[in-house]
């Protein structure tokens, strides 16, 4: 009982910080778009491309496991 077991190492929350840096690119690429209400490629494909891939960036972090034990 002396050793407590984290559910997260440092290399997850690391992933994590990550993937919420590509989530919030994801959206400053969609306030970047030109077009009114954002209805410019920026605004409709890229941005929203690069926060789903931050997204499922976060879900790899959260499920990564180190082999080390």
């Amino acid at each position: 009982m002396n050793n407590p077991h984290f559910a997260f190492t440092k290399k997850n929350y690391i992933l994590m910080l990550i993937g919420i840096g590509i989530i919030i690119l994801g959206f400053t690429i969609i306030g970047l778009d030109s077009e009114p209400h954002g209805f410019g490629f920026l605004g409709l494909t890229l941005g929203p491309i690069v926060t789903l891939a931050g997204f499922l960036f976060q879900f790899y972090a959260i499920f990564y496991r180190s082999e080390k034990k």
